[in-house]
């Protein structure tokens, strides 16, 4: 752009050219916004999988043995995915996220727990959802899958690093 400057002309050259730069400015912001989940072999990357990969993944526990899908997920407090919900025969499982293996490429979530064991994990409906406060559900459900809860496994992993 090529601006002709007369007197007060310089005021307004500046004003068009800081507006044209505020716009492709912008129009760069957007791009980036558009790029943010990164990318490796054309697939979103593992280390920051989207919901989107997750919601309407297969399940699939020890044997290969496709379970349902994921339908939800639950977070705790703080944001963090505490559970993945299921549909598993025409009822919901609570799977804890440490338990789950992801593969956000192939949409798959692998779960380490046998098929007797997993007929045994208590299920609920989508009118009756479990309470996530009662701490006795919730350490039943972890135990079925061989996990401890949240804070429990965080204070595991500090302890782990500070023995090395």
């Amino acid at each position: 752009m090529r601006c002709q400057v007369h007197g007060r002309g310089i005021v307004a050259c500046w004003l068009v050219l800081t507006g044209t730069l505020l716009a492709q400015a912008q129009t760069k912001k957007i791009e980036i916004q558009r790029e943010v989940p990164r990318r490796v072999d054309g697939r979103v990357s593992a280390e920051f999988p989207r919901a989107s990969s997750i919601i309407g993944a297969r399940v699939s526990i020890q044997g290969d043995v496709a379970i349902g899908k994921v339908e939800d997920l639950v977070l705790n407090q703080n944001g963090t995915v505490e559970y993945l919900v299921v549909l598993n025969e025409d009822k919901y499982v609570l799977v804890p996220w440490a338990a789950a293996k992801l593969d956000p490429g192939q949409r798959t979530v692998m779960v380490e727990i046998r098929q007797e064991k997993f007929r045994e994990v208590p299920t609920f409906t989508r009118e009756s959802w479990p309470n996530f406060s009662d701490t006795q559900y919730i350490e039943r459900i972890n135990t079925y899958y061989g996990v401890k809860p949240g804070r429990e496994r965080r204070i595991e992993r500090r302890e782990d690093r500070r023995d090395r």
